[in-house]
């Protein structure tokens, strides 16, 4: 049986960012049977626009359409910034949603985790990031979801964090689609 590959999509482009902390932990933390891939090069998309999406398609947007297409599952990391996603995170997912239909994200299994400082812990955005995914195609797995404040805790090195991390992952690796689609 091959490994699981999970392709990760972060939101945030700060060298120092809490959410790659996350994927970080995501990927050096993931079970036996789990390869977590973080998706580079968000920040080389151009934003989406039918012109470019042609016979010949950026590299950047064709490198993560097939990246994600190889994918069994796709995780978002994002933050929350003024109430919603971040830019960079929804244009992954407008690049991804192409060709109208049958883009690399239809069918594929999706999640969203996040912190952000505030008592709900990024739901707005992690919200925004689901509704926009699922519209797109995705399968979104709603028990594969984390919206995590950190007022209180350090979410790098919380140790409830990462089992809720480990949980998230688990339930978006063993999301059976074709049962969820019965």
């Amino acid at each position: 049986m091959s490994d699981t590959r999970v392709v990760v999509l972060v939101g945030s482009l700060r060298a120092d960012s809490l959410h790659r902390g996350l994927a970080e932990i995501l990927r050096t933390e993931a079970p036996q049977g789990v390869v977590v891939e973080i998706a580079e090069g968000l920040d080389q998309l151009p934003f989406y626009n039918e012109d470019l999406d042609g016979e010949t398609v950026p590299t950047a947007a064709a490198d993560l359409r097939a990246q994600v297409a190889g994918a069994d599952r796709l995780l978002a990391v994002s933050p929350e910034y003024n109430g919603t996603m971040p830019a960079v995170l929804k244009n992954a997912i407008d690049w991804l949603s192409r060709p109208y239909g049958v883009g690399a994200i239809t069918g594929m299994p999706f999640g969203v985790v996040g912190v952000a400082p505030s008592p709900y812990g990024g739901k707005w955005a992690h919200d925004d990031v689901a509704r926009s995914a699922g519209v797109a195609g995705a399968v979104v797995v709603e028990q594969a979801r984390l919206d995590q404040n950190f007022l209180e805790v350090d979410v790098l090195t919380d140790t409830e964090v990462r089992a809720k991390l480990a949980e998230v992952l688990r339930s978006l690796v063993e999301h059976d689609v074709e049962a969820a689609a019965a």
